[in-house]
């Protein structure tokens, strides 16, 4: 063993699981910090749509700009190309959130299911993006994350939008915990391909 590194017999470097070091403690912080916020300006963007509250415009620029974090973040390990290319996913599954909680609000009906659709198409493609890029990071596991947080952001505006504000609440809590396993996993996946020690 050195320099913190252990080579199993297929001689391939892992970190040593015994403890987390400053410099994995510190990327697994920011990811959970760039997640939080995730759920955090999501959560105030459909608060801006559904009472139709004056800083809105503001709002939605501010969550607009945790994709663009999120890349920032990326980039030292994957580069311009890959943390843009998340960059954009990012932003598509943020802008069709709204487009789909303003479609449910009028009550269009129809171009709220075609929006949703595209919602869950966006997601899948995320989660088939990250499953390349990563050799730990799985299509599958990313795809049902990314679909349970999606079905749980559809009820948080849902219980808005038809005035249930303690299951309002209560799902917001469930969204922040589920999401706080997709910064870890995400953490985790990078520490492993990085052997970041």
């Amino acid at each position: 063993m050195e320099g913190g590194l252990i080579i199993n017999k297929d001689h391939e470097f892992k970190c040593k699981p015994a403890a987390y070091t400053r410099k994995q403690v510190k990327l697994m912080n920011k990811f959970r910090m760039l997640w939080e916020q995730h759920d955090v300006w999501t959560r105030e963007t459909i608060n801006g749509i559904v009472f139709e509250l004056p800083n809105l415009e503001l709002t939605t620029a501010r969550l607009l700009r945790n994709p663009v974090d999120f890349a920032n973040a990326l980039k030292q390990f994957y580069g311009n190309r890959i943390s843009g290319r998340f960059q954009d996913l990012l932003t598509e599954h943020l802008v069709l959130a709204a487009d789909l909680v303003n479609a449910v609000k009028v009550g269009d009906n129809e171009a709220a299911l075609e929006i949703e659709k595209d919602w869950f198409k966006n997601a899948e493609a995320i989660a088939c993006f990250l499953g390349r890029i990563n050799p730990f990071w799985s299509r599958k596991e990313w795809k049902e994350m990314m679909f349970q947080h999606l079905e749980l952001v559809k009820s948080e505006a849902l219980f808005l939008l038809n005035g249930e504000y303690e299951a309002n609440i209560a799902v917001y809590d469930k969204i922040e915990k589920q999401t706080l396993e997709m910064a870890d996993e995400m953490s985790e996946g990078i520490i492993k391909q990085f052997c970041l020690c």
